[in-house]
């Protein structure tokens, strides 16, 4: 048709490398996780730095990177990103010491929060929004088979070379998209416009800040000691940018977003679900790797029905959202998600693999139905001269919604594992599953392992239940703010709109 672009489904192609890139990387760690603290001999802290560092960069600079794709170039910032990414990950596979490691994470974040607001942008000015369903269904299946594929991927190279090369199976992949991208992919921007240095900066301090204490409650409480520190900073600092975002002439981000019906109440359901989800994966490979104690490879096909659902979800809702609407999927897709969680709280140490299978393709399903229909809901409603900055602002506020659910989630976990272990046990079996069996395994005592495995399953069964309660708030939040909007038919030849990126090959 007229005015679409040619070569946009070579486009995507480029987008789900890019992003795909991301998801592989952030699920490949956690595998790699046991065997890189060994070898570095990296402290708790250390790890936890290892962990950290990335998310707090990645979600610190969403925002600022967002508005440099819409004034800069959306290709350009993107590639930056992963030129940015791959070269910190090749580092990464020559470290030596922790610190080394923290620091090419540090880098891998700022590339990350180039590259992932450049890719929902792009999508959305390429695509026409008949098209556009497609194409983010195309884009979420790629990313869930990179969630379930990548502990997989990672289990097999810790098996076969060292931790180091979960890193460097990114920079084949990176150096496919910058490739893809420069043959492939036309620029796009928005209108120029005045910098906005004092709203990035106050951004970006706030968005750290608030992530920061978000991470540090399960040892610190949410108002004690530096945790209070954190918090005061984060809400002074964006509490400032949202005043000064609403007084300056040409702000970098338009909160005027929020006032869309679809915008607001398609972020805060993605919120709350990412609440929901946030600790899900964490929960359930310490299940399947300490309570059914199966190896990580396995471990990572185990999540094999999740994917193959999420796939059929997502091209089911693909061609229902025209016929009708987000709301109705997204309301579905929330409540079988939902079933899933109430699903899983009740397996226990010898439920074995059977329930969990049944509710992780529910799961999938779900996902695959309602995320897609709700980003698609949001992202509908933003300006294609603000899509960098707009989808940048989902993309934060659903980082910190996972944040936030690792961190309740992973506080409740490891609070009640702690309550159900019988009185008596030592601090390090209370501490954690892994402990436990490591001491019972030294003192050959299958009492101690078999006590570990049901307060795990106890403890995270309570937790299930509020990712459960958290999954049905957000249901009932889109039931009563989204419009039932739905996409708009495919225009006939000679009646079609003016593409909306403004594109430049």
């Amino acid at each position: 048709m007229e005015g679409r672009n040619p070569r946009r489904w070579w486009i995507l192609i480029v987008l789900c490398l890019s992003t795909l890139v991301l998801v592989v990387d952030s699920m490949a760690l956690t595998v790699a996780v046991p065997s890189m603290t060994e070898d570095l001999k990296a402290t708790a802290q250390d790890t936890q730095w290892i962990l950290d560092s990335y998310i707090l960069v990645f979600a610190g600079l969403l925002l600022t990177s967002g508005s440099l794709g819409d004034r800069f170039g959306r290709r350009k910032v993107m590639i930056i990103g992963l030129l940015l990414f791959g070269a910190a990950s090749l580092a990464a596979t020559v470290c030596t010491n922790p610190g080394e490691v923290i620091a090419s994470r540090v880098a891998m974040g700022v590339g990350g929060a180039l590259i992932m607001p450049s890719t929902l942008s792009i999508l959305i000015t390429v695509f026409e929004e008949d098209e556009r369903g497609k194409a983010m269904a195309a884009w979420g299946s790629v990313s869930m088979l990179g969630l379930v594929g990548s502990p997989v991927l990672g289990g097999v190279l810790i098996d076969h070379f060292s931790w180091h090369s979960i890193f460097f199976i990114n920079v084949p992949v990176v150096v496919l998209a910058i490739t893809a991208a420069l043959v492939l992919m036309p620029e796009s921007k928005g209108p120029w416009q005045k910098p906005d240095p004092l709203g990035a900066v106050l951004s970006a301090v706030g968005m750290t800040a608030m992530i920061w204490w978000i991470i540090e409650i399960p040892k610190h409480g949410a108002f004690g000691g530096s945790s209070l520190v954190s918090l005061a900073i984060g809400v002074v600092a964006l509490g400032g940018f949202v005043i000064w975002e609403n007084v300056v002439a040409e702000p970098m981000v338009p909160l005027a977003l929020f006032k869309q019906r679809n915008f607001s109440g398609g972020s805060l359901s993605l919120t709350l679900v990412q609440i929901g989800n946030g600790g899900l994966l964490l929960v359930l490979t310490q299940y399947l790797q300490f309570v059914l104690n199966y190896s990580p490879v396995k471990a990572g096909l185990a999540f094999v029905p999740m994917a193959v659902a999420a796939l059929i979800g997502n091209g089911a809702g693909a061609g229902l959202t025209a016929r009708i609407g987000f709301r109705p999927l997204v309301l579905v897709g929330m409540g079988l998600m939902a079933g899933s969680f109430v699903l899983l709280s009740t397996v226990d140490a010898d439920t074995g693999f059977t329930v969990p299978a049944v509710a992780l393709a529910l799961l999938g399903l779900g996902a695959g139905l309602a995320m897609p229909a709700a980003v698609g809901a949001l992202m509908g409603e933003i300006p294609p001269e603000k899509a960098g900055v707009g989808s940048a602002l989902n993309d934060t506020i659903q980082q910190a919604g996972t944040a936030l659910g690792i961190a309740i989630l992973g506080s409740l976990l490891a609070s009640g594992y702690a309550d159900k272990m019988p009185a008596g046990s030592s601090e390090p079996a209370r501490q954690s599953i892994i402990g436990a069996l490591a001491e019972a395994g030294a003192k050959g005592d299958a009492g101690l392992a078999h006590a570990a495995r049901e307060a795990f399953t106890s403890a995270m069964s309570t937790t299930l239940v509020v990712s459960a309660v958290g999954v049905l708030a957000a249901a009932l939040l889109a039931a009563v703010v989204l419009r039932n909007k739905k996409p708009a038919a495919a225009e006939t030849p000679g009646t079609s709109k003016e593409d909306v990126a403004e594109l430049a090959v």
